[in-house]
């Protein structure tokens, strides 16, 4: 594995800006800590990581409680990324238990997955066991009606290993709620649909210096449409086709 010199997680994609990349990488959605009894979970693997991914396929995830009780996740999706990124969309099999601890679990866990399956805590400085603490609610999220998306512009930056490139939207009227936005790009040869989250009230609707949801060809047209929702999948209605260029096609570099 390369040495790591400076890496930001954004999202549900990656967007860095060091030296070299890592070889592998996983992240957990909700972010959130508190979650309702309904709620879906993401579970997102980068490089090396994708392979943890591919094998809930044929692999149990669990939610375990503190005091031992295993709730199975099912296995909604799989959703590929086109660079280096693959995330699996899971709803518990049953409704949990209010105010109850749940800590992530995999069959047959290796030890590398155990040790990824952690998650940096700022307060205490120390990182953690991935976990969600249910709240009384069967649902705590909710979703604006008025929420809206709208083009801003696309950006292409140069980093150590070589460019990041997006098309931003700007969100109006966005709850302070955890909103996923499920995100469908379409080209003239192929459709790519991934789940990803806002950064400083944008969707960034592209590529990382090593990886990312959606790439791009020097030239073209690409058109993109988004499904708000919260974590527990209750969503809006999917916006209009919304049509852009290639970030590389006003890029001067």
């Amino acid at each position: 594995m390369k040495k790591i010199i400076f890496i930001l997680f954004l999202t549900f994609g990656i967007k860095s800006a060091f030296a070299e990349c890592a070889g592998s990488g996983m992240q957990f959605f909700p972010e959130t800590k508190e979650i309702g009894l309904h709620s879906m979970f993401i579970i997102q693997g980068y490089a090396f990581s994708q392979e943890t991914i591919n094998s809930f396929k044929n692999r149990v995830v669990y939610l375990e409680s503190e005091g031992g009780e295993l709730v199975v996740l099912n296995l909604q999706e799989i959703l590929k990324g086109q660079m280096e990124l693959t995330q699996a969309i899971f709803c518990p099999s049953k409704e949990l238990k209010p105010n109850t601890t749940y800590y992530l679990k995999y069959a047959d866990q290796t030890e590398r997955e155990i040790n990824q399956m952690k998650q940096w805590n700022p307060e205490k400085k120390e990182n953690e066991r991935v976990f969600w603490k249910t709240a009384e609610e069967k649902s705590l999220a909710s979703l604006n009606l008025n929420l809206s998306l709208e083009y801003e512009k696309t950006e292409v930056e140069y980093y150590g290993c070589g460019p990041s490139a997006n098309a931003i939207f700007k969100i109006k009227n966005k709850l302070t709620s955890e909103t996923w936005y499920k995100t469908e790009v379409m080209n003239l040869n192929s459709k790519t649909t991934f789940y990803i989250k806002e950064r400083n009230g944008h969707l960034y609707v592209g590529h990382g210096m090593c990886a990312g949801a959606f790439t791009f060809d020097r030239k073209g047209q690409y058109k993109v449409r988004f499904t708000p929702m919260n974590i527990d999948g209750k969503s809006l209605k999917t916006t209009e086709w919304k049509t852009f260029d290639s970030p590389f096609m006003k890029d001067k570099s």
